[in-house]
C-alpha cells in the first residue's frame, strides 16, 4: 500500500534540500580572490601585486594639452617659460606637491637637506646652485617626468599639471634667496626688520 506524500512534507523536504545545497556554496564577496593594496604577490617575481604601468601610457584627454605641456619641451629644447598661468593657486598646489614628494630629499628649503640625507643617503643638488638657478624652468618638469642620475621618475605619480606647479615652486624658492629687501613690499619689509633687531 502506498501513500501520497503530503504537500508539507514535500515543501519541507525541499527547503532542507535548498539549505543543504545553499549551505555548501559559501561565498564571501568579503574576501574576492583579489590582491589587496600593497599585498605581496607570490606569481611575480619581484613580489609586488601592484605592477608598473606600461611605458607610453596616456592619459585620455592628456595628449589634447599639448606637447609643451606634456614634455616640457619647445622645438626638441626645454622650454625656459611657465606653460601654465602662474597664479597663487598654482604656487599653493605646487608647494603642496613639493612638500609631498620631493622635500624627503630635496628639504623644506630645496637646499638638499632632507631627512633621506640624515639617513646616510647622497645629498641631491641644492636648487640655490647657479647650475639650477640658471636652468630653464622645463628642466625641473623634465627631471619630475624622466628622473635624473640617483633620482627615479614620478611621472606615474605626479600629473603633468602639478609638476608644472612644482616647477613654479622650485622657481619661487630660489627667487626667494635672491630677492632683495627694497624689491619687497613694505609689509614685509617693516617685518623682516623687525625680526631682525
Amino acid at each position: 500500500m502506498r501513500f501520497a506524500p503530503s504537500a508539507r512534507l514535500v515543501a519541507a523536504g525541499g527547503g532542507l534540500a535548498m539549505v543543504l545545497l545553499f549551505g555548501g556554496c559559501r561565498q564571501d564577496m568579503h574576501d574576492q580572490p583579489r590582491y589587496e593594496p600593497l599585498e605581496k604577490s607570490t606569481f611575480f617575481l619581484d613580489g609586488r601585486s601592484v605592477r608598473p604601468q606600461v611605458r607610453g601610457t596616456v592619459a585620455r584627454g592628456e595628449m589634447e594639452s599639448g606637447t609643451v605641456l606634456l614634455t616640457g619641451r619647445v622645438d626638441g629644447e626645454l622650454t625656459t617659460e611657465l606653460p601654465v598661468p602662474l597664479t597663487r593657486e598654482l604656487l599653493a598646489r605646487g608647494r603642496q606637491r613639493f612638500e609631498i614628494f620631493c622635500t624627503p630629499c630635496h628639504g623644506l628649503l630645496g637646499d638638499g637637506n632632507g631627512i633621506v640625507t640624515q639617513r646616510g643617503f647622497r645629498h641631491p643638488p641644492s636648487y640655490h646652485s647657479e647650475r639650477l638657478r640658471d636652468a630653464r624652468v622645463g628642466h625641473f618638469f623634465d627631471v619630475v617626468t624622466r628622473g635624473f642620475g640617483a633620482m627615479s621618475d614620478f611621472s606615474d605619480r605626479i600629473t603633468p599639471q602639478d609638476r608644472w606647479a612644482i616647477a613654479a615652486y622650485i622657481r619661487a624658492l630660489q627667487y626667494s634667496r635672491q630677492v632683495k629687501l627694497d624689491e619687497l613690499p613694505a609689509g614685509m619689509r617693516q617685518e623682516l626688520e623687525r625680526s631682525a633687531r
